[in-house]
C-alpha cells in the first residue's frame, strides 16, 4: 500500500495526547447515505489532516497518519466535492464520505464577524440571516468573536453562549465556516472567571468541544480557503499570533496545493489594521494596546508574527486576507515588489461602534469571485438608515 505524505510532524504531542495511528478511506458517496457501498470508489488527492500533519489520499482513497494533534481528523476535499461531516474525533479508523456538489469559478461569499452571540443579540443573527437569504451567497465566513464572552465568565455561562451559537448556525441555509476569536478562549482571565487552568475546557478546549477544529482549509471554485486561529494567549491575557504548530501545519497544507492556486485566509485578528488608531493608546486594562509575548512587547490587536505567516502564504497567489476584531469595515494594502495583498476587515454583526462623531456601522461584506479574481467587495449594512 503506497501513501503519499506531504509533511509529517510525528514528534509533537499536543495537549499531552498519546499518538494514535489513524487510517481510513475517503470515498465518493454516490447515494449520499453516509455508508460506503460496493460501487463507491475511493477518491485520490483529498487532503487529510490532524492539524499537525497533512497527507494526501492514494489512488484508492486511502490514507494513514500517526496522530499528534488535538484529537481531530479533518478532510479537505478536492474542488467539486463536499464532506459532511468534514471533521471527526480521532479513532483507529476514520472514513470520510464525499458527495459531488455544484461548483463554478464564478461564485460569491459573505464575510461576517464579531457576532458576540447572547440571548440579547439574537435579533442581530436574524438580520445576518436575512442578508444571507437576500444575497444568496455560496457560503458564509465568520471570523471570530462568535460568542459574547468566554474569557471571564463561568463554565455555565460560557457553555450557554456556545450552545446558542450552534443553534443559530443550524438555521442557515448555506454552509457557514467559522474560526475563533479572543472571546472564545475560555476562562483565561482567571481573576474574573474563577476558572482553574486544570479545567477540562480551559483555553481553546471549549471551542474544540463545541465547534471542533480551530483551524482548517477547504476548496471552492478554484480558490483554497484557509481558516486561521490567530489569537494566542499567555497566562491571563490574549494577543494576536499564529502559534508555531499551526504555522507548520499551514506549510504542510499549502504544500499540497498547486502553486498557482489562489489562497484566501480568514482569521479574527488582522495582520495589519488601521484599527490601532481608532482608540487612544491604552497602557493598562483588558483592551490595552501592548502585551508581552514570551517577554517581548508587541502590539496586541494585530498578528504580531504577520511577516512569518505571510512568508508561508505568499508561496501562492494571495489576493485577500480577511479579519474582524476592530468592529469596522476597513480596506488596507501596501505597494510591494512582489504581490498586492488586500487586508480587509468587516463590521461587527453585534452592532455599530461609536467613533468620534461618527458610528462605524454594523454590517457584512459580499465578495464575488470570477476565475480566481476577487472583486472589491460590497459592504452591506445590517441596519437600515
Amino acid at each position: 500500500m503506497k501513501y503519499i505524505p506531504i509533511l509529517l510532524f510525528i514528534l509533537f504531542t499536543v495537549n499531552s495526547q498519546a499518538q494514535t495511528t489513524i487510517q481510513g478511506v475517503v470515498y465518493h458517496d454516490k447515494n449520499a447515505n453516509g455508508l460506503r457501498d460496493r460501487d463507491e470508489p475511493g477518491l485520490a488527492g483529498a487532503m487529510v489532516s490532524d492539524q499537525v500533519q497533512v497527507v494526501i489520499t492514494d489512488a484508492q482513497g486511502r490514507y494513514e497518519l500517526a496522530s499528534a494533534g488535538y484529537g481531530f481528523v479533518l478532510v479537505t476535499p478536492p474542488d467539486g466535492y463536499a464532506a459532511n461531516p468534514w471533521w471527526q474525533k480521532v479513532s483507529t479508523t476514520n472514513n470520510f464520505a464525499l458527495k459531488k456538489v455544484p461548483t463554478s469559478t464564478t461564485f460569491s461569499f459573505i464575510h461576517a464577524s464579531d457576532t458576540h452571540i447572547s440571548e440579547k443579540s439574537l435579533d442581530r443573527m436574524e438580520k445576518l440571516r436575512a442578508v444571507v437569504e437576500a444575497a444568496k451567497p455560496d457560503f458564509v465566513l465568520i471570523s471570530g468573536d462568535l460568542v459574547k464572552d468566554a474569557l471571564r465568565v463561568s463554565e455555565q455561562e460560557a457553555s450557554g453562549y456556545f450552545t446558542l451559537f450552534r443553534q443559530e448556525l443550524a438555521k442557515f441555509t448555506v454552509p457557514v465556516w467559522s474560526v475563533p476569536g479572543n472571546h472564545e478562549i475560555f476562562g483565561i482571565e482567571r481573576h474574573l472567571s474563577l476558572v482553574s487552568k486544570s479545567h477540562p475546557l480551559y483555553g481553546k478546549r471549549m471551542f474544540h468541544h463545541y465547534l471542533g477544529p480551530n483551524y482548517y482549509s477547504f476548496n471552492y471554485g478554484g480558490i483554497h480557503f484557509v481558516g486561521l486561529d490567530n489569537v494566542d494567549y499567555e497566562d491571563l491575557w490574549y494577543f494576536g499570533r499564529v502559534d508555531s504548530l499551526q504555522l507548520k501545519w499551514l506549510k504542510a497544507d499549502l504544500a499540497s496545493v498547486a502553486a498557482t492556486t489562489p489562497v484566501i485566509t480568514f482569521g479574527h485578528m488582522p495582520f495589519y489594521s488601521g484599527g490601532l488608531s481608532f482608540a487612544p493608546f491604552t497602557e493598562t486594562g483588558p483592551s490595552r494596546t501592548l502585551e508581552r509575548e514570551n517577554g517581548k512587547l508587541e502590539f496586541r490587536h494585530v498578528v504580531s508574527n504577520a511577516a512569518d505567516v505571510l512568508k508561508v502564504l505568499t508561496t501562492h497567489p494571495y489576493p485577500l486576507s480577511l479579519a474582524g476584531h476592530h468592529h469596522a469595515r476597513q480596506v488596507f494594502w501596501y505597494e510591494s515588489t512582489s504581490t498586492k495583498i488586500r487586508f480587509e476587515q468587516t463590521g461587527a454583526v453585534v452592532g455599530g461602534t461609536p467613533h468620534g462623531n461618527e458610528t462605524l456601522p454594523s454590517g457584512v461584506t459580499l465578495y464575488k469571485v470570477t476565475n480566481g479574481v476577487v472583486g472589491e467587495g460590497t459592504f452591506i449594512p445590517l441596519d437600515k438608515k
